[in-house]
């Protein structure tokens, strides 16, 4: 998926706007949007300033929309993108070792073409999944406020209205799971855990994981097939 910088919109809300929304409509708004000052600078100041293993490419240095299929049935939630991965390449989970390791299990799945995701037109393509993020800006230190968490939480609630089918929504680390239990109103809330199932009367089942960042990935807490075991059960939960 390629973006032109002129397609888009220099600044938006996350409030939908008049009018039938849509997932094309949502992306717009996400991308445009300047809510929070300090994502902003951020952002802007990595895509910048760059990593020296990237010198030579052009940074995206802008919000990531969702990416996937929009009838999916199964929704990946995760923290916000990587400064240097999403934050780079313009789509979620791409580009990084976090997005290495989320791909290559959904492959095997049976929900993704291809175990790779290295930049927003390598050819990806997603199956009944849809991927995205409570926080849609990369933050200092991977570390949003309440109050940045807070201003994205409209995007998060139109992309579930829009993804009319989920039957599952995969939660990578604590952060996504709090955002999908404020999202569904789950109260009292379990205990987030590795494996753990919330089923939601009238809506999805929580289906939490590890998130597969290199710090879960490096010491051994999160597994390659622990990941696998993840998707195969989220795939059966989706009928």
């Amino acid at each position: 998926m390629t973006r032109a910088a002129d397609d888009w919109p220099t600044e938006t809300t996350a409030a939908p706007r008049p009018g039938r929304d849509t997932l094309r409509r949502l992306e717009r708004d996400v991308v445009g949007c300047r809510a929070c000052p300090r994502l902003v600078e951020w952002r802007e100041q990595v895509a910048v300033e760059k990593r020296a293993a990237y010198r030579d490419e052009e940074y995206w240095g802008r919000p990531i929309p969702g990416f996937g299929d929009g009838r999916a049935r199964i929704v990946v939630l995760g923290l916000a993108p990587a400064a240097h991965g999403a934050n780079r390449t313009g789509r979620v989970f791409t580009g990084d070792r976090s997005g290495d390791w989320l791909f290559r299990s959904m492959h095997h799945a049976g929900l993704a073409n291809q175990p790779t995701s290295v930049s927003a037109d390598d050819g990806l393509a997603l199956d009944d999944a849809w991927v995205t993020a409570a926080v849609k800006c990369a933050p200092p230190a991977n570390k949003p406020t309440p109050d940045e968490r807070d201003a994205c939480a409209p995007f998060l609630e139109r992309e579930f209205a829009l993804l009319r089918r989920a039957r599952v929504v995969v939660c990578l680390g604590g952060f996504g799971y709090d955002a999908a239990c404020r999202h569904f109103g789950v109260r009292p809330r379990p205990k987030f855990g590795h494996g753990v199932e919330v089923p939601i009367d009238g809506g999805p089942t929580l289906l939490c994981s590890f998130h597969p960042s290199q710090q879960n990935t490096f010491t051994k807490r999160l597994t390659e097939p622990m990941l696998d075991a993840i998707f195969a059960r989220a795939v059966a939960l989706a009928g």
